[in-house]
């Protein structure tokens, strides 16, 4: 009875429903995860679609680069779409580790917990679409594992220009609470400071004061490299 027991059990972990699940609003396999896409179902405020409109994002190491202190991003830190538009996101990880794209802010009649949500374990590739309402508006895009966003992984997406800028968004605007460098200035540290600077001072002066001893010093040598050469040439 147990061996029939593990063997259906086997033939459950190894079948296609167990390795790509769909759970209502949330499909999941081995290589990510959706949540909340909607390619279908119209915002109340919106008579129809106005736009389709395909985005492509791409989120990695490579891509926080070209800003400085940052060590994860998106490829684009800003996309503009008008009311109503049926978004269809092509989300492409090129890093081995998890990253995310969540997008925040949507009714919460149509996207539970107001969010569209999509995850890659690795590298790989997914697609979603959803409908965002008529309403002028900024919603936020980033990716929701712990310390990516503050690391530079956020994004903005504009409905009709949006209504200003969110903060923090890499090369568009600036941090709530910028990354802060200071020095803790013990007696320890002004010593350390005051050595190099005197280092600073005295090496180059060493160097001027002995400048003929070590031109005499040096003329020796290369003399008698030249006289070591000329035996083994002869």
């Amino acid at each position: 009875m147990k061996l029939k027991t593990l063997v259906l059990l086997s033939l459950f972990m190894l079948s296609p429903a167990h390795a790509a699940m769909n759970h209502s609003r949330m499909m999941m396999d081995e290589k990510g995860m959706i949540m909340n896409a909607n390619p279908d179902k119209l915002p109340s405020d919106c008579p129809k679609i106005s736009e389709n409109v395909d985005i492509t994002i791409r989120a990695g190491h490579k891509h926080a680069l070209k800003f400085a202190g940052k060590m994860f991003a998106f490829d684009q830190q800003e996309w503009n779409v008008k009311p109503c538009a049926k978004i269809n996101i092509t989300f492409i990880n090129d890093d081995q580790i998890r990253h995310q794209v969540m997008v925040h802010g949507l009714p919460g009649y149509l996207y539970p917990d107001g969010m569209v949500h999509l995850e890659l374990y690795g590298e790989g590739q997914l697609q979603a679409s959803f409908i965002v309402p008529s309403q002028k508006k900024t919603y936020l895009v980033h990716c929701e594992l712990a310390q990516h966003a503050e690391k530079g992984m956020k994004a903005q997406l504009k409905v009709d220009g949006g209504n200003g800028d969110l903060p923090s968004i890499p090369g568009i605007s600036a941090a709530v609470n910028a990354d802060s460098y200071s020095v803790d200035w013990t007696p320890s540290t002004w010593a350390t400071l005051a050595f190099f600077v005197l280092l600073g001072f005295a090496i180059p002066l060493v160097i001027i004061i002995n400048a003929a001893s070590i031109k005499v010093r040096a003329t020796k040598v290369w003399a008698t490299l030249q006289t070591r050469w000329k035996r083994k040439v002869e």
